[in-house]
């Protein structure tokens, strides 16, 4: 397989430190005595004008001094100075560098200017850059600590990334003294060129690292951000800590990055949606990487806790309770076994108080019992070294018992010294271990959360469209009409009219301009009304007494028009007024008010929002976010992360409301997110849901001309499943073939149609032997990222049970943004039918469509049938000097 185009940077062969030094203190004399000392294999070249020898090596001039290849080049000088080093790198052919400079973005626009040239000519020579403003890197593995800090880094298979040197130099002062390595270390300072998604992406396919933990400041592009975040998290754990989760702590973020940082939850939100787990603290960030990296895994949130002592397990049932961990509800089974082997006056419930008398047998018991049980997901067992208690040997009794179960066993052994060597039983165990109950606990909490946002992960929302075809060529035409006058809010019935056009139920309203006319739509809709200001400047009506509800007589609404006019001006008189809207009043005795909407976040552009509705809906801050596109299965998700989903549900008198026609409504919404970047803001409050269904009341729509990227889509953070590549097309025996991209619910497909490659096919698709794809490369394969590469599926029987796969071609945007990598896999019986010419030309034509210009591939030179195919396809080959078996073939699209 191709090398990750980041392997200079984390393996390479030869490094150039710009700025070497022999002064003691200076960033260029510890970078150099780092390199040394860690033990580099690699050709090792400090460049200083001044000096002939540096730390005793031979010193270079320049980098065009330097008459051997450079992987990568390490810089340490004042930032005026680089963007002729970076030059020096480009003509020289320098594989890819490091700056660790600070004084760019951080410190205005003069810095920004000076990074942009440097970035500018970077990607010019394809040059991987990383900072400025940074640590470094380290790689253990090969010996490279390219960094200034001054502690020593065991190898371990946790990676750590982060955007600031200093929490770098921390968290590594800290593994030093406990004990902890590292796969790889990057400080990524600015994140001017490369950033987390390429990052994880390297460290994704890295086989030494098997957790990642990623300290965040700022996002500057949420698209690369999650994509790489994505792919990295459907592969190991990635454990994610943010800074800036205030208004303070988001200034410092920004003074100290320049990268942007948005709503804390919303990114909470796109953590969940990538299959990440977020923690707070670092003390945490390390609890789950630990426990993470360990492989342990649950099935559910359910956990059920073992204790010798009352205390300690009333605190890990209350932090249980904080984490909304639920505790295990143990079967009347599981009570009577315990109440066989315990004393009488044990606690009967979860948690299971085993009294402090409790010695090795009777832990051994417990835990055997509880772990048997199936309303228990997960078991964490507690001890305090009491006057009659051995530590060590009820270790070995939980020990014992664990390994007959497939659920973790999480231990919290309270103290120090009498309760040592249990520890170190449980991590020859490999059973993770806590010192307070709160910890365990929280450790049994990142598991669930992890297990939760992996589904997350695997949705792939399909548009509406499917079932009913929203009208968004008149949705946007309404919306540029209004932007064609210069009107950025639209009125309620435009807004209506928007929804309506998305299949969202509304009440119908009319605009009235007079007393008159108003009366005239009263009659129409019939009375009782509802009648509400119509100004683009007034966001809350009812603040400004612009809202008047059940007026029953025609009299009436002649009078409230011209006192809701009157009020208007009163309260402020420089709004533009157009009328009132009036609607019918209705009869709705069971509805919930509820509100639904979209926001636009700095960072990760439109997010979906749901909430209690009404005018007290800010009062009451009951609402969550989340990153559409949006499914059934998302947006239950969101409903249930709110109070309000306990209105839904059936009360005395109130009969359950229609959760279905609600779902409905989110995914419709996320359809606007998707489909219409000029909706800046959407709010429909309230949203009346119950028993019959739901309807719109009022609608708030604010709009604007689309700022982000032309492409379709180019304005979210996760890029949806695109349906216009579906189609379908007749073989010349009459078989129906079905070509769609491939989705996460394709693996068990995908997987058989590997099986049942022959060997010459899986040799020459994969250049190995091989029975099935390992998860790994199952995940790899049908979890894919829509925006940076496809996979089109040519299917038979789509639309049954029997549905199977019989071609694969795909490709990968390489870095450089223009070109692609592609490969293409047809099974053994469907060959010489037309099918891989034709799956290759739609490909071709998607990767056109996106604006790459060249796809190219490797093909062993005995695939003669792919070789011709190619050629018929008017790729050229290019001779392969490194790999002579291997013939590379390229096309201009």
């Amino acid at each position: 397989m191709k090398k990750h185009y980041l392997h200079k940077i984390f393996e390479p062969q030869s490094v150039a430190i710009v700025g070497a030094s022999d002064r003691d203190g200076s960033v260029g004399a510890q970078i150099l005595k780092n390199i040394l000392d860690s033990g580099f294999a690699g050709k090792i070249y400090p460049v200083n004008p001044k000096h002939k020898t540096v730390q005793d090596l031979p010193a270079y001039k320049s980098i065009n001094a330097i008459n051997h290849p450079v992987d990568l080049a390490v810089i340490a000088i004042p930032g005026k100075a680089i963007p002729d080093v970076m030059d020096q790198c480009g003509d020289h052919g320098v594989g890819s560098a490091i700056i660790l400079s600070a004084g760019f973005a951080e410190i205005g626009r003069t810095g920004q200017l000076l990074q942009n040239e440097i970035v500018d000519i970077a990607r010019t020579h394809n040059i991987p850059l990383v900072g400025p403003n940074c640590l470094g890197v380290i790689r253990p593995r090969v010996g490279l600590n390219a960094t200034f800090a001054k502690s020593r880094i065991a190898t371990g298979h946790v990676a750590l990334v982060a955007q600031s040197g200093a929490f770098c130099t921390a968290l590594l002062d800290w593994a030093e003294s406990n004990g902890f390595g590292f796969s790889a270390v990057a400080s990524l300072g600015a994140t001017a060129d490369i950033g987390f998604g390429q990052v994880l992406d390297y460290l994704a396919v890295d086989s030494e690292t098997r957790s990642i933990l990623l300290y965040v400041e700022g996002v500057s592009d949420a698209r690369s951000f999650l994509s790489g975040l994505r792919v990295a998290a459907r592969l190991k754990p990635v454990i994610v800590v943010k800074s800036g989760r205030n208004e303070s702590g988001s200034r410092a973020a920004v003074s100290h990055t320049g990268a942007l940082v948005g709503g804390d939850n919303v990114f909470d939100a796109a953590i969940e949606r990538a299959g990440a787990v977020r923690v707070k603290t670092v003390s945490q960030l390390f609890a789950a990487a630990q426990t993470l990296a360990s492989g342990t895994r649950v099935e559910g949130s359910r956990l059920a806790i073992v204790t010798n002592g009352g205390g300690p397990g009333v605190m890990a049932a209350d932090r249980a309770s904080d984490l909304n961990v639920p505790l295990a509800n143990l079967s009347s089974k599981t009570i009577k076994q315990l109440s066989a082997v315990l004393p009488a006056h044990w606690s009967h419930s979860d948690p299971v108080d085993i009294l402090g008398d409790a010695n090795s047998e009777r832990y051994r018991a417990a835990t055997k019992i509880v772990l048997a049980d199936i309303n228990v997901d997960g078991l964490l067992v507690l001890l305090t070294p009491q006057a009659m208690t051995d530590p060590t040997a009820c270790a070995e009794g939980v020990i014992a018992a664990a390994r007959d179960s497939s659920k973790p066993v999480l231990a919290c052994w309270m103290g120090e010294n009498l309760v040592n060597e249990g520890r170190q039983r449980f991590a020859a165990a490999d059973i993770p271990y806590f010192i307070s109950p709160e910890g365990g606990v929280d450790a049994f909490g990142y598991l669930a959360c992890y297990r939760h946002n992996q589904k997350a992960l695997l949705q792939t929302p399909e548009p509406l469209s499917k079932h009913r075809k929203a009208d968004i060529d008149g949705a946007r035409l309404i919306i540029e009409h209004a932007i064609g006058e210069q009107r950025y809010t639209l009125s309620n019935t435009e807004a209506k009219a928007v929804l309506s056009a998305f299949h969202i139920p509304t009440s119908p309203s009319i605009n009235a301009n007079s007393a008159a006319d108003a009366l005239v739509a009263a009659e129409a809709v019939g009375l009782p009304v509802a009648m509400k200001i119509n100004s683009p400047d007034i966001t809350h009506k009812s603040d400004v007494g612009g809202v008047r509800l059940n007026i029953h007589e025609p009299l009436s609404v002649r009078t409230v028009f011209r006192e809701m006019m009157d009020g208007v001006t009163a309260h402020n008189p420089n709004a533009r007024v157009a009328g009132v809207t009036i609607e019918p009043m209705l009869e709705r005795p069971h509805a919930r008010e509820i509100m639904v909407g979209i926001a636009r976040d700095p960072v990760f552009g439109p997010v979906i929002s749901f909430g209690a509705g009404g005018t007290a809906v800010e009062i009451f801050a009951d609402s969550q976010v989340a990153l559409p596109p949006l499914n059934e299965y998302l947006s239950r998700e969101l409903i249930n992360g709110t109070r309000a989903a306990r209105l839904l549900s059936q009360f005395r008198n109130l009969p359950a409301a229609d959760v279905g026609q609600l779902t409905h409504v989110l995914q419709r919404v996320s359809e606007i997110a998707c489909e219409l970047p000029e909706v800046q803001e959407l709010d429909i409050n309230p949203l009346l849901v119950d028993h019959q269904g739901v309807i719109a009341i009022d609608a708030r729509v604010v709009v604007a001309s689309p700022k982000v990227s032309t492409a379709r889509y180019g304005h979210m953070a996760i890029h949806p499943y695109p349906p216009e590549l579906e189609n379908s097309w007749q073989l010349a025996d009459g078989t129906d073939v079905w070509v769609r991209p491939i989705r996460p619910e394709d693996a068990e497909k995908e997987q058989y149609f590997v099986q049942n490659l022959s060997e010459e096919s899986k040799y020459f698709r994969f250049m190995q032997s091989m029975d099935k794809l390992t998860p790994m490369m199952l995940a790899r394969f049908t979890q894919i990222d829509y925006d940076r590469e496809m996979a089109l599926v040519a299917v038979i029987n789509e639309h049954e049970n029997q549905a199977r796969i019989i071609a694969v071609a795909r490709y990968v945007r390489n870095p450089d943004g223009q070109s692609c990598e592609f490969a293409l896999t047809v099974a053994d019986a469907w060959q010489r039918k037309g099918i891989g010419r034709q799956l290759m030309q739609r490909l071709m034509t998607v990767a056109r469509d996106r604006g790459i210009e060249i796809m190219e591939g490797e093909v062993l030179s005995t695939n003669v049938k792919m070789l011709r195919l190619c050629e018929r396809l008017g790729f050229r080959s290019v001779h392969n000097q490194d790999e002579p078996d291997v013939v590379v073939v390229r096309r201009h699209l």
